[in-house]
Protein backbone atom coordinates (compact mmCIF):
# COMPACT_ATOMS: atom_id res chain seq x y z
CA UNK A 1 0.00 0.00 0.00
CA UNK A 2 1.32 3.51 -1.33
CA UNK A 3 2.15 5.62 1.93
CA UNK A 4 -0.04 8.86 2.12
CA UNK A 5 0.71 11.97 4.52
CA UNK A 6 -2.13 14.72 4.91
CA UNK A 7 -0.79 18.35 4.46
CA UNK A 8 0.01 20.32 7.55
CA UNK A 9 -2.13 22.95 6.34
CA UNK A 10 -4.99 19.99 5.98
CA UNK A 11 -3.96 18.79 9.74
CA UNK A 12 -4.21 22.16 11.12
CA UNK A 13 -7.65 23.03 9.28
CA UNK A 14 -9.16 19.39 11.11
CA UNK A 15 -7.81 20.15 14.13
CA UNK A 16 -9.25 23.15 15.05
CA UNK A 17 -12.67 22.63 13.53
CA UNK A 18 -12.63 19.76 15.71
CA UNK A 19 -11.41 21.26 18.52
CA UNK A 20 -14.27 24.23 18.32
CA UNK A 21 -16.73 22.30 16.59
CA UNK A 22 -17.00 24.92 13.97
CA UNK A 23 -15.76 25.58 11.18
CA UNK A 24 -16.38 29.09 11.23
CA UNK A 25 -14.35 29.42 14.39
CA UNK A 26 -11.82 27.07 12.90
CA UNK A 27 -11.43 29.43 10.36
CA UNK A 28 -11.28 33.04 12.45
CA UNK A 29 -7.98 31.00 14.55
CA UNK A 30 -5.93 30.35 11.49
CA UNK A 31 -7.31 33.23 9.48
CA UNK A 32 -8.59 31.35 7.16
CA UNK A 33 -11.81 31.51 5.09
CA UNK A 34 -14.99 29.30 6.13
CA UNK A 35 -14.98 27.74 2.40
CA UNK A 36 -11.00 27.57 2.97
CA UNK A 37 -11.26 25.31 6.06
CA UNK A 38 -13.96 23.13 4.48
CA UNK A 39 -11.83 22.86 1.61
CA UNK A 40 -8.56 21.48 3.46
CA UNK A 41 -11.46 19.16 5.37
CA UNK A 42 -12.42 17.79 2.64
CA UNK A 43 -8.83 16.84 0.89
CA UNK A 44 -8.50 15.09 3.91
CA UNK A 45 -11.22 12.89 4.04
CA UNK A 46 -10.61 11.94 0.55
CA UNK A 47 -7.28 11.45 0.80
CA UNK A 48 -8.13 8.95 4.32
CA UNK A 49 -11.29 7.05 2.27
CA UNK A 50 -13.16 8.00 5.03
CA UNK A 51 -15.81 10.99 6.56
CA UNK A 52 -14.12 12.38 9.75
CA UNK A 53 -17.72 15.18 9.99
CA UNK A 54 -21.34 14.90 10.22
CA UNK A 55 -22.43 18.01 9.14
CA UNK A 56 -25.74 19.33 10.50
CA UNK A 57 -26.94 22.52 8.73
CA UNK A 58 -24.01 25.24 10.31
CA UNK A 59 -23.43 22.68 13.33
CA UNK A 60 -20.69 19.72 12.99
CA UNK A 61 -20.03 16.44 14.82
CA UNK A 62 -16.90 14.18 15.07
CA UNK A 63 -17.54 10.77 13.97
CA UNK A 64 -15.89 7.91 15.31
CA UNK A 65 -13.03 7.57 13.00
CA UNK A 66 -12.80 11.95 13.04
CA UNK A 67 -12.75 11.63 16.90
CA UNK A 68 -10.01 8.97 16.84
CA UNK A 69 -8.04 10.82 14.26
CA UNK A 70 -8.42 13.84 16.17
CA UNK A 71 -6.60 12.50 19.23
CA UNK A 72 -3.71 11.51 16.61
CA UNK A 73 -3.77 14.66 14.83
CA UNK A 74 -3.47 17.46 18.10
CA UNK A 75 -0.59 15.47 19.62
CA UNK A 76 1.39 15.13 16.36
CA UNK A 77 0.27 19.10 15.92
CA UNK A 78 1.09 20.03 19.51
CA UNK A 79 4.99 18.29 19.58
CA UNK A 80 5.64 19.77 16.24
CA UNK A 81 5.12 23.19 17.54
CA UNK A 82 6.89 22.68 20.11
CA UNK A 83 10.00 21.10 18.82
CA UNK A 84 10.20 23.70 16.14
CA UNK A 85 9.47 26.34 18.65
CA UNK A 86 12.83 24.69 20.64
CA UNK A 87 14.72 24.72 18.29
CA UNK A 88 14.33 28.51 17.42
CA UNK A 89 14.68 29.52 20.75
CA UNK A 90 17.89 28.09 20.59
CA UNK A 91 20.45 30.87 21.79
CA UNK A 92 17.65 33.39 21.79
CA UNK A 93 16.90 33.30 25.40
CA UNK A 94 16.92 37.39 25.30
CA UNK A 95 14.03 37.62 23.36
CA UNK A 96 10.63 37.76 24.60
CA UNK A 97 7.51 37.43 22.41
CA UNK A 98 4.51 38.38 23.93
CA UNK A 99 0.96 38.18 22.62
CA UNK A 100 -1.98 40.06 23.16
CA UNK A 101 -5.72 40.99 22.05
CA UNK A 102 -5.71 44.30 20.08
CA UNK A 103 -7.52 46.26 21.86
CA UNK A 104 -5.33 45.96 25.18
CA UNK A 105 -2.22 46.60 23.38
CA UNK A 106 -3.26 49.34 21.39
CA UNK A 107 -4.81 51.06 24.42
CA UNK A 108 -2.59 49.57 27.65
CA UNK A 109 0.30 47.45 26.65
CA UNK A 110 2.04 49.81 23.90
CA UNK A 111 1.64 53.04 25.94
CA UNK A 112 3.78 51.27 28.56
CA UNK A 113 6.15 49.48 26.35
CA UNK A 114 8.51 52.00 26.88
CA UNK A 115 8.81 51.24 30.76
CA UNK A 116 9.33 47.73 30.30
CA UNK A 117 12.12 48.06 28.37
CA UNK A 118 13.20 51.02 30.41
CA UNK A 119 13.40 48.32 33.35
CA UNK A 120 14.50 45.37 31.27
CA UNK A 121 16.80 46.06 28.76
CA UNK A 122 18.62 43.16 28.49
CA UNK A 123 15.00 41.94 27.38
CA UNK A 124 14.62 41.81 23.07
CA UNK A 125 10.99 42.34 23.33
CA UNK A 126 8.41 41.21 20.16
CA UNK A 127 4.71 41.88 20.37
CA UNK A 128 2.00 39.91 18.58
CA UNK A 129 -1.47 41.10 17.89
CA UNK A 130 -3.56 37.87 18.16
CA UNK A 131 -6.57 37.08 16.65
CA UNK A 132 -10.12 37.74 18.45
CA UNK A 133 -10.34 34.17 19.61
CA UNK A 134 -6.66 32.49 20.27
CA UNK A 135 -5.95 29.38 21.55
CA UNK A 136 -2.76 29.80 23.43
CA UNK A 137 -1.50 26.34 23.15
CA UNK A 138 -1.08 27.00 19.49
CA UNK A 139 0.69 30.37 19.66
CA UNK A 140 4.11 31.15 19.10
CA UNK A 141 4.34 33.26 22.05
CA UNK A 142 5.93 33.30 25.13
CA UNK A 143 3.53 34.71 26.81
CA UNK A 144 -0.27 35.77 25.46
CA UNK A 145 -2.60 38.34 26.91
CA UNK A 146 -6.18 37.23 27.16
CA UNK A 147 -9.31 38.49 28.50
CA UNK A 148 -11.72 35.46 30.40
CA UNK A 149 -11.47 33.86 33.52
CA UNK A 150 -8.93 31.05 35.04
CA UNK A 151 -11.01 28.34 34.17
CA UNK A 152 -10.52 29.19 30.27
CA UNK A 153 -7.38 28.05 30.12
CA UNK A 154 -6.94 24.63 32.15
CA UNK A 155 -3.88 23.44 32.32
CA UNK A 156 -1.62 26.32 31.84
CA UNK A 157 0.16 29.12 33.73
CA UNK A 158 -2.70 32.09 34.37
CA UNK A 159 -2.18 35.50 36.31
CA UNK A 160 -4.95 38.02 36.51
CA UNK A 161 -3.73 41.48 35.41
CA UNK A 162 -7.08 43.44 35.85
CA UNK A 163 -10.58 43.34 37.35
CA UNK A 164 -12.84 45.18 34.93
CA UNK A 165 -15.69 47.31 35.78
CA UNK A 166 -18.46 47.66 32.68
CA UNK A 167 -19.54 51.43 32.15
CA UNK A 168 -20.94 53.39 29.60
CA UNK A 169 -18.31 55.96 28.01
CA UNK A 170 -18.69 58.78 25.50
CA UNK A 171 -17.32 61.99 24.30
CA UNK A 172 -17.05 64.86 26.69
CA UNK A 173 -19.23 66.95 24.10
CA UNK A 174 -22.04 64.44 24.27
CA UNK A 175 -22.77 65.51 27.30
CA UNK A 176 -23.72 69.20 26.60
CA UNK A 177 -24.37 68.77 23.24
CA UNK A 178 -28.09 69.32 21.32
CA UNK A 179 -29.66 66.14 23.26
CA UNK A 180 -28.27 66.04 26.72
CA UNK A 181 -27.04 63.00 28.68
CA UNK A 182 -27.78 63.27 32.57
CA UNK A 183 -29.82 60.16 33.17
CA UNK A 184 -29.64 56.60 31.98
CA UNK A 185 -33.46 57.17 29.95
CA UNK A 186 -31.54 59.90 27.94
CA UNK A 187 -29.76 56.72 26.56
CA UNK A 188 -33.16 56.93 24.33
CA UNK A 189 -32.34 59.32 22.41
CA UNK A 190 -28.50 58.88 21.60
CA UNK A 191 -26.59 56.81 19.10
CA UNK A 192 -25.58 53.51 21.12
CA UNK A 193 -22.25 52.00 20.07
CA UNK A 194 -22.65 47.80 20.61
CA UNK A 195 -19.90 45.49 20.95
CA UNK A 196 -20.62 41.94 20.44
CA UNK A 197 -20.20 39.42 17.42
CA UNK A 198 -22.24 35.76 16.96
CA UNK A 199 -18.71 33.84 18.34
CA UNK A 200 -16.42 35.89 20.73
CA UNK A 201 -17.89 39.05 22.56
CA UNK A 202 -21.64 38.94 24.26
CA UNK A 203 -22.95 42.55 24.01
CA UNK A 204 -22.79 43.74 27.58
CA UNK A 205 -25.66 46.56 27.35
CA UNK A 206 -28.88 44.56 28.26
CA UNK A 207 -27.15 43.75 31.59
CA UNK A 208 -25.81 47.26 32.67
CA UNK A 209 -29.52 48.72 31.55
CA UNK A 210 -30.67 46.32 33.92
CA UNK A 211 -28.37 47.37 36.62
CA UNK A 212 -29.67 51.20 35.52
CA UNK A 213 -33.23 50.48 36.51
CA UNK A 214 -34.02 50.97 32.37
CA UNK A 215 -34.32 47.03 30.81
CA UNK A 216 -36.93 47.92 28.62
CA UNK A 217 -35.08 50.88 27.07
CA UNK A 218 -35.03 51.19 23.59
CA UNK A 219 -32.17 53.03 21.58
CA UNK A 220 -33.13 55.34 18.18
CA UNK A 221 -29.60 54.92 17.10
CA UNK A 222 -27.40 51.46 16.93
CA UNK A 223 -24.11 50.97 15.51
CA UNK A 224 -22.42 48.03 16.09
CA UNK A 225 -19.02 46.39 16.01
CA UNK A 226 -17.13 43.16 16.42
CA UNK A 227 -14.26 44.27 18.13
CA UNK A 228 -14.05 47.03 21.21
CA UNK A 229 -11.48 49.02 19.66
CA UNK A 230 -13.49 50.80 16.77
CA UNK A 231 -16.20 50.79 19.57
CA UNK A 232 -14.45 52.92 21.68
CA UNK A 233 -12.72 54.92 18.36
CA UNK A 234 -16.34 55.98 17.21
CA UNK A 235 -17.28 57.19 21.35
CA UNK A 236 -14.13 59.20 21.45
CA UNK A 237 -15.30 60.79 18.19
CA UNK A 238 -18.61 61.95 19.40
CA UNK A 239 -20.75 59.31 17.54
CA UNK A 240 -22.05 57.90 20.22
CA UNK A 241 -22.07 56.45 23.43
CA UNK A 242 -20.17 53.04 23.62
CA UNK A 243 -19.58 50.00 26.79
CA UNK A 244 -16.50 50.89 28.44
CA UNK A 245 -14.10 48.22 30.22
CA UNK A 246 -12.13 49.83 32.96
CA UNK A 247 -9.05 47.97 32.22
CA UNK A 248 -8.91 49.72 28.21
CA UNK A 249 -10.99 53.33 28.95
CA UNK A 250 -9.03 54.14 32.15
CA UNK A 251 -6.41 56.15 30.46
CA UNK A 252 -8.98 57.88 27.75
CA UNK A 253 -10.69 58.77 30.93
CA UNK A 254 -7.83 60.08 32.69
CA UNK A 255 -6.84 62.15 29.48
CA UNK A 256 -10.25 63.62 28.84
CA UNK A 257 -11.16 61.23 25.65
CA UNK A 258 -13.87 59.88 27.29
CA UNK A 259 -16.62 60.46 30.10
CA UNK A 260 -17.96 58.44 32.29
CA UNK A 261 -22.05 60.31 32.00
CA UNK A 262 -22.98 58.02 34.90
CA UNK A 263 -22.02 56.61 38.30
CA UNK A 264 -24.06 52.64 37.59
CA UNK A 265 -21.10 50.22 36.95
CA UNK A 266 -21.31 46.32 37.20
CA UNK A 267 -18.60 43.98 37.87
CA UNK A 268 -17.39 41.70 35.14
CA UNK A 269 -16.38 37.99 36.10
CA UNK A 270 -13.72 38.12 33.74
CA UNK A 271 -10.48 39.97 33.34
CA UNK A 272 -7.10 40.19 31.08
CA UNK A 273 -4.68 37.85 32.43
CA UNK A 274 -0.94 36.80 31.03
CA UNK A 275 -1.51 32.97 30.04
CA UNK A 276 1.30 30.74 29.40
CA UNK A 277 1.85 27.10 29.11
CA UNK A 278 3.49 25.73 32.23
CA UNK A 279 6.70 24.17 29.51
CA UNK A 280 7.62 28.11 28.62
CA UNK A 281 8.32 29.27 32.20
CA UNK A 282 11.40 31.48 32.12
CA UNK A 283 13.24 34.21 34.03
CA UNK A 284 11.57 36.43 31.06
CA UNK A 285 8.71 35.23 31.31
CA UNK A 286 8.43 35.54 35.08
CA UNK A 287 9.97 39.11 34.94
CA UNK A 288 7.35 40.26 32.21
CA UNK A 289 3.89 38.75 34.71
CA UNK A 290 5.44 40.90 37.69
CA UNK A 291 5.99 43.78 35.57
CA UNK A 292 2.32 43.56 33.75
CA UNK A 293 0.62 42.72 37.26
CA UNK A 294 2.46 45.72 38.43
CA UNK A 295 1.13 48.09 35.95
CA UNK A 296 -2.56 47.32 35.38
CA UNK A 297 -3.66 45.52 38.33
Amino acid sequence: MQNVFPSITGLRAFEAAARHRSFTRAAIELNLTQSAVSHQIRKLEDLIGLKLFDRLGNDIQLLEAGTAYYNVARAIITELRGATDRVMRQGQDEILTVGSLGTFAVKCLIPHVKDFISEHPDIVLRLKILPAAPDPEFSDCDVSILYGSESDWSGFVTTRITTDELFPVCSPSLLDGSTPISTPADLAKQTVIRTASPLILRDDWPFWLRRAGVADLTFDREITCDLLYPSYQLAIDGVGVAMGRSAVVREDIEKGRLVEPFSVRIASGAGYHVVHPPQLSSSNVDRFTRWATEMFC
